[in-house]
């Protein structure tokens, strides 16, 4: 199943985007759940199956999330806001949630009540019978810290390779974390910044990285998460036509290797 992140820097109606979406030969798509860029989004899941595309994920906004690790309001009221996503998930039948862990180079350092906080979190995961990926981000000790203290069938990663290949190239996150990969948020990257480029425009070792998910066993979307900062002069179609040609290459390699 070949999938990408709806929101890719296009600005337009919903209906459109998904027909779209599915015309570049997409099978599905993962939202954004949150009004920051569509204000209607709960009305997307339903828009994006009537143009035949599966919802893989919904990701959960994080411009707050250093909030989970600080004993305030603001901490408070954001579990309660990731709790009603998970019901969210649940009640439009999205089978994963992905989350942030951390926000910026000097967040707040990890620690209990925040992992009580994600504790809670799961905890509804699983009573709503969803899961919760936690996304590698600037700071993988965050994930670390979340995934060896929550030990749930229902809490699991989500693998960004940009995020990787920009911000911890060093660390063998699929080698450690591959038997709970839940998602994939794949683009490319020069390492000068977080571009999300098209699949082999950036500096990627894309041969070691699917080797790195192939070892892992997973069987999940190969999910694009990319953005047209760097193709302005594409139009929509020239970038879904580009990204599914690009999805389709990983997809193709990834069935080759041994």
């Amino acid at each position: 199943m070949l999938s990408i992140y709806h929101w890719f820097g296009f600005k337009m109606q919903a209906e459109v985007l998904y027909r779209s979406i599915k015309k570049a030969g997409f099978d599905g798509t993962t939202l954004w759940w949150g009004d920051s860029y569509y204000p209607d989004y709960r009305s997307h899941p339903g828009i994006a199956r009537k143009a035949e595309l599966y919802i893989e994920s919904a990701h959960f906004p994080y411009s707050t999330i250093n909030n989970l690790w600080l004993d305030n309001l603001e901490g408070s009221q954001l579990v309660e806001n990731l709790l009603q996503g998970v019901v969210d998930c649940a009640e439009f039948s999205i089978p994963t949630a992905v989350m942030h862990l951390s926000s910026g180079d000097n967040p707040p350092p990890f620690n209990s009540l925040g992992l009580d906080r994600l504790k809670r979190i799961i905890e509804k995961a699983e009573a709503v019978n969803i899961c919760v990926a936690l996304e590698n981000l600037r700071k993988v000790e965050y994930l670390e810290y979340a995934l060896k203290n929550i030990g749930s069938p229902h809490c699991g990663f989500c693998f960004d390779s940009g995020h990787q290949h920009h911000r911890s190239p060093e660390v063998d996150l699929l080698s450690m974390y591959g038997t709970r990969l839940m998602a994939l948020h794949l683009h490319d990257n020069d390492q000068t910044d977080d571009q999300h480029l098209f699949p082999f425009d950036g500096t990627i070792d894309w041969e070691a990285m699917l080797k790195g998910i192939k070892s892992t066993g997973y069987t999940g979307a190969i999910s694009l998460e990319l953005k047209n900062t760097k193709y302005k002069n594409l139009t929509l179609e020239e970038f879904l036509r580009t990204a599914y040609a690009r999805a389709k290459i990983i997809e193709e390699k990834i069935a080759l290797l041994q």
